[in-house]
């Protein structure tokens, strides 16, 4: 029995050490390292120059320097995130392919009638790197201050209110139409084709409301070029700790916020998974300050707990989509 024990431990301890090794790691149990690194490629499901792709730079920047390869951004974007997202559950499951993600990459398949993936299935969940809360925003010209006033103006004349988005499906479209059905109150979707052309029509005044991720609207907010009602997070923002929550509003069981992860085709192994997720919560200490300065709470958490995260919001998204 003892000598069983000992090659199950021997066993699962080499497992790491390959995975790890694989990866340009040196476990501390490693007697060497192992050269055999190959360059990592992290697929970005937007255009360059966002808010979610300076970061995942940023990010690439962090591993190359721990793996010691070098780590690729694939900017891949179109169809709602679906392009990147198909491309990389699709790829040799090896650890050299990865898909940085948002709650766009859940809101999406869960509104999507015959989506192109399964967020829960196709991919391997490895590590998620922080959260925060979106800005309720209006535009100067709207003259709404509060989200009793947009409430109010929606009930007046139901439908002629509009909200603009990252396209259908993003996590803007979904909070927002989430936000509606708590209120019961009717408002008109107006989609882009990403955030930056809806911010361009919300400050011109052709829009009247914008559920934004921080990174999107912070400087006009800073700029004071557009009205900031409410936060969607349970509890107020550290960066804007004035403005009220939603629930402090009025509706008292809204809780929406966005997310930065990680994820790896479905068929990578368990021990490749590990070894990529303990990498990142090494280098996520780097990433604080910036993942702070977008409003977000750093998170440093398990395969698992990413993965149970993923399930319970594509079950809630697919009921608001109900």
């Amino acid at each position: 029995m003892m000598r069983r024990r000992q090659v199950l431990i021997s066993g699962a301890i080499a497992s790491v050490a390959s995975a790890g090794s694989y990866l340009g790691i040196t476990p501390c149990f490693a007697q060497t390292p192992d050269l055999r690194r190959k360059p990592v490629t992290l697929v970005v499901p937007f255009v360059p120059g966002g808010g979610t792709d300076s970061i995942a730079r940023e990010l690439a920047r962090d591993l190359s320097t721990r793996l010691g390869a070098t780590v690729i951004v694939d900017n891949k974007g179109g169809a709602g995130g679906a392009i990147a997202a198909v491309g990389v559950a699709r790829a040799v499951p090896d650890g050299a392919t990865l898909l940085f993600a948002t709650s766009t990459f859940i809101t999406h398949a869960a509104s999507d009638p015959a989506p192109s993936y399964d967020p829960v299935k196709d991919f391997a969940p490895v590590a998620i790197l922080g959260r925060g809360p979106l800005l309720v925003v209006s535009s100067k010209a709207s003259g709404i201050l509060t989200i009793e006033q947009l409430i109010a103006a929606a009930k007046k004349d139901p439908g002629t209110l509009t909200y603009c988005s990252a396209g259908p499906g993003s996590i803007n479209h979904l909070a927002a139409e989430l936000f509606a059905q708590s209120a019961g109150i009717t408002m008109t979707h107006v989609p882009y084709k990403g955030s930056g052309p809806a911010t361009l029509d919300l400050l011109a005044g052709r829009t009247q409301v914008f559920f934004a991720t921080v990174p999107t609207i912070r400087a006009h907010v800073n700029d004071h070029k557009v009205n900031v009602l409410a936060v969607t997070s349970r509890v107020r923002s550290a960066m804007y700790p004035e403005t009220p929550t939603v629930m402090e509003s009025g509706l008292k069981q809204f809780d929406v916020s966005t997310w930065w992860g990680i994820l790896a085709p479905a068929a990578t192994p368990v021990a490749m998974v590990d070894a990529l997720n303990q990498v990142i919560r090494d280098v996520t200490p780097s990433l604080k300050d910036r993942l702070l300065n977008e409003g977000a709470t750093p998170l440093s958490e398990p395969p698992a707990a990413f993965a149970q995260t993923l399930s319970d919001e594509l079950s809630a998204w697919k009921k608001v989509i109900r």
